[in-house]
């Protein structure tokens, strides 16, 4: 039998990744924050990943006193995860972050929360996943990044199952990056489909936003070629291409005038408004992400200021 698994978080990419490990034999623990006895009962989150069983060798709780893994994937959202750190003591030596995005309250990605409210080895695992496909069994490759080589290699072997297959990188800034600030292109691709533009507009304006992507991390001491791996370009073709992103249809919302259900978890939006804020790299796409949710612009408006924006070599 594989070795325990605890997962902090029972959304729907918490729950397929614990339906997922407990396929491949791992002892899981899935800690739901709420609705635990009901999930437990019905063998299933029919809430957040209706239609996917429990496997037997899957526990759910709601008592954070049975997590005692040694390693821990914390699939709770980024704006979550330092009050839930700083509040909650946890027995892991290895905590694996699956966040994707900025902390809004202090600017770090979601690696440094962990390094800031525990002792235990912080990594982060991201990249073009979507729950419903890791649940179902389908292959799925993500990127595992740990600055620690030596620990990262070990989670990438226990980690890695017959249909999840994990690339290892030490570069976790670049990693992280590459998870936040496809979400904001995604808002913008988006808002691009949702107002009739057409997808000659959505390819142009992807390409244009991996280039962003790639001036903002590189800025903030990323590699440049992460950005065109599975965290970064992999991750910015899934979620700019599909309904099933939330971040994708906040954005077709906005265009059309339209709303999303109010627990719906928006990262890109955050993303977006931090880096607008800090003026680092020359950021149009986020800028205009955060001008068009917050009311400031339309997108005709935006479509008319990045078409006029001075001509220039690629």
């Amino acid at each position: 039998m594989s070795a325990p698994l605890d997962i902090i978080g029972a959304g729907a990419f918490g729950t397929a990744l614990a339906i997922t490990y407990a396929k491949a034999g791992h002892p899981v623990t899935l800690w739901a924050r709420e609705g635990a006895a009901a999930m437990h009962h019905a063998r299933e989150n029919t809430r957040r990943l209706p239609g996917h069983r429990f496997p037997e060798t899957l526990r759910i709780t709601g008592d954070l006193a049975d997590l005692t893994a040694d390693c821990a994937l914390l699939a709770l959202p980024t704006q979550s995860l330092g009050p839930f750190l700083a509040a909650t003591p946890l027995a892991a030596k290895t905590l694996v972050s699956c966040a994707k995005g900025i902390d809004r309250a202090t600017g770090l990605g979601p690696t440094a929360l962990i390094a800031q409210h525990s002792t235990a080895t912080p990594a982060q695992l991201t990249g073009p996943s979507f729950a419903v496909d890791i649940a179902a069994s389908l292959p799925t490759a993500l990127t595992l990044a740990c600055a620690d080589d030596a620990t990262g290699a070990a989670l990438q072997a226990r980690l890695s199952t017959a249909t999840l297959r994990l690339y290892r990188t030490t570069d976790v800034i670049g990693a992280e990056l590459g998870g936040a600030l496809k979400n904001v292109v995604a808002i913008a691709a988006g808002a691009v489909i949702g107002a009739g533009l057409g997808d000659s507009a959505r390819a142009a304006l992807m390409a244009r936003g991996l280039a962003e992507m790639t001036r903002i991390a590189v800025a903030e001491g990323a590699e440049e070629a992460t950005l065109t791996g599975l965290s970064g370009l992999g991750d910015l073709i899934l979620t700019c291409g599909s309904e099933k992103s939330r971040n994708f249809r906040f954005g077709a919302a906005l265009a059309r005038g339209e709303s999303l259900p109010p627990d719906t978890t928006v990262e890109g939006l955050h993303t977006a408004r931090q880096i607008a804020a800090r003026g680092q790299a020359d950021t149009p796409i986020a800028a205009a992400v955060a001008a068009l949710a917050d009311g400031r612009a339309d997108v005709a408006t935006i479509a008319d200021m990045l078409l006029n924006r001075p001509l220039k070599p690629e």
